[in-house]
């Protein structure tokens, strides 16, 4: 069980995403379901794993751990209590320091203890013009060794307009999170095909521009 500390602090970051952001969960691929699963989504914020996290139904979000570099989350007291004590995110080195660390095992493992993990396979913030950067092969290799792993697509919206780069105080609006259909692994797939069809499942959940004059 969590200290009260960090019980609390996890229950004013959920109302201070809700507040700021009146975020919204989309269930696309069917209802939340508890137990072992991958969350993988798109990346334009520090404040992404945060979204998925408050809109998860409570019980689901005490078992669901972010994926994060440690390299971040370890460099102040305040970063290692978030990251450590309220949100049990799994810490990876990002700068592989340790070459006998090895991420995907370390994911593997929370999943075994029966965590739902939330991922960003684009494995670092998108700040570009395009809705999605290539996807690294952390997703493949883990859906590799954990076949039997549901994959969840997860698209944010909107959470780069609350904070955009560069600015302090962020500016309310109404974000949402939609979760697609689980996929799997397909046995003796490709790792380029596996990628692909995980990127397109993934970009289909964008919310789609009106076009002029609509």
């Amino acid at each position: 069980m969590k200290p009260a500390a960090a019980w609390l602090t996890g229950a004013l970051i959920v109302l201070f995403a809700r507040f700021i952001t009146a975020v919204r969960g989309i269930w696309q691929g069917g209802p939340p379901a508890p137990g072992a699963r991958v969350y993988f989504a798109n990346h334009a914020s520090h404040g992404d794993f945060v979204l998925i996290w408050t809109v998860l139904p409570p019980a689901l979000r005490r078992l669901t751990r972010p994926v994060a570099g440690s390299d971040y989350w370890l460099t102040s007291a305040i970063r290692r209590f978030i990251g450590r004590d309220v949100l049990n995110a799994v810490l990876i080195d990002r700068t592989r320091g340790d070459p006998d660390e090895d991420p995907v095992a370390k994911m593997a493992a929370a999943l075994d203890e029966g965590s739902a993990l939330i991922l960003f396979p684009e494995g670092t913030r998108n700040t570009t013009g395009v809705p999605l950067l290539p996807f690294k092969s952390g997703l493949y290799h883990l859906a590799k060794l954990r076949p039997e792993i549901d994959l969840v697509p997860v698209w944010l919206a909107n959470l780069n307009r609350v904070m955009p780069k560069g600015e302090v105080v962020p500016i309310p609006m109404i974000c949402t999170v939609t979760f697609g259909e689980a996929i799997r692994l397909h046995p003796a797939e490709e790792k380029k095909d596996f990628l692909a069809r995980a990127e397109a499942a993934l970009r289909a959940l964008a919310p789609r521009r009106a076009e002029p004059g609509t």
